[in-house]
């Protein structure tokens, strides 16, 4: 008896130190709004829409002390299109974990890490914006061709973090016959930066070699970037064939000031004969339980035979923090169209002329579990 109740003592002791050494989190975001758009010329339009301020995802999180400095560790995170219970506009609608899926080997060296996650050429762009990429008043609605998020079947390293502020990536993905806008082919690229208090800098590149007939720039005609940038599209004015390879420089920088955090970043997109600069200012303006963010995006694309082509974006929310994890919020844009091109803000009609503007607002929940 005594036997048996110390050995249930030591197999108790081990589950506890094997349960210390392990653990796998849920965790996820809610964020939907109503909204209502209208592009000149066009009627308005009244939607539900989602990811306003933050991009609604749900995520398992894992990770396990291998010992001797060595950990293993996964992330998968699926986005979710809270408004309709599907997995969210604009992703790959047969991949669950279409956000994220790696497993990751860290140690003092860094961190290895494989599977589909974000390209290094992205990363400025979404950090550097006071939108996070998100809503109205995402810098990414200005996008004329595209621009590439994420990548499958990737092998990444990230430098460790103990270098005195300097942070680091590098990423390479196969094509592995991919045919969608986020898998147009093979990827290389990589990101460098420095983070102090309350300064950051960082500059990546990229280049994409297309392994298909690929639809990556419309005038504007079909909507955003991501509508024109999925390998198909009814008015093509820029298409990558197999070899084709489209190169991206971009650098980026925060400072924050305390009453007003600045960020800002460029972005040039070279392809063929067509040249895309995109420049975004954003700021966040902390007030009491609140805070606004203000911004300004254009965007210009040269080498087409639709001519010079120019489109701006003013955009401005304000986010009321009802604690840590809940927000309500409101957001108005307006999108500027110059010269020949017809963009419009999410949500709404195709612009019926070129050169007009569109306008919208939006009202949303956000929270975080």
């Amino acid at each position: 008896m005594k036997k048996s109740l110390l050995a249930l003592a030591v197999l108790g002791a081990f589950a506890g130190t094997a349960s210390a050494q392990s653990s796998v989190t849920l965790y996820g975001t809610i964020d939907v709004a109503g909204r209502v758009v209208k592009a000149e010329g066009s009627s308005r339009r009244y939607t539900m829409a989602r990811d306003g301020i933050n991009s609604s995802q749900l995520g398992l999180r894992g990770v396990e002390d291998l010992g001797g400095g060595l950990r293993a560790g996964f992330t998968l995170l699926s986005s979710i299109g809270a408004d309709a219970g599907d997995i969210g506009s604009g992703q790959s609608v047969n991949k669950f974990w279409n956000r994220r899926s790696t497993v990751s080997l860290f140690g003092p060296f860094g961190e290895a890490r494989l599977g589909r996650d974000y390209t290094p050429s992205f990363w400025n762009q979404t950090i550097f914006d006071a939108f996070g990429t998100n809503g109205l008043g995402n810098s990414q609605n200005v996008r004329q061709i595209y621009g590439g998020t994420r990548m499958d079947n990737s092998i990444g390293y990230f430098l460790p973090t103990n270098l005195g502020g300097f942070y680091g990536q590098f990423m390479a993905a196969a094509g592995d016959g991919g045919t969608s806008y986020d898998r147009p082919g093979r990827y290389i690229g990589g990101r460098l930066g420095f983070a102090a208090g309350p300064f950051d800098i960082a500059a990546a590149a990229g280049q994409q070699r297309f392994g298909v007939n690929c639809v990556i720039g419309s005038a504007g005609l079909t909507g955003t970037a991501t509508a024109v940038s999925n390998c198909s599209s009814a008015n093509p004015v820029l298409v990558a064939v197999p070899g084709d390879e489209q190169k991206t420089y971009n650098v980026g920088g925060s400072f924050d000031f305390g009453f007003l955090k600045l960020l800002s970043y460029w972005d040039r997109e070279t392809v063929r004969n067509a040249r895309e600069d995109m420049g975004s200012v954003t700021a966040v303006i902390p007030l009491g339980q609140g805070e606004f963010h203000v911004g300004y995006d254009r965007s210009q694309l040269k080498g087409l035979s639709t001519g010079k082509t120019t489109v701006d974006q003013i955009a401005a929310t304000y986010q009321y923090n009802l604690s840590k994890r809940t927000a309500v919020y409101a957001t108005y844009s307006r999108m500027g169209n110059h010269d020949n091109t017809r963009l419009t803000l999410p949500g709404a009609q195709t612009q019926s002329t070129l050169g007009g503007d569109s306008q919208g607002a939006e009202f949303g929940i956000r929270h975080f579990f």
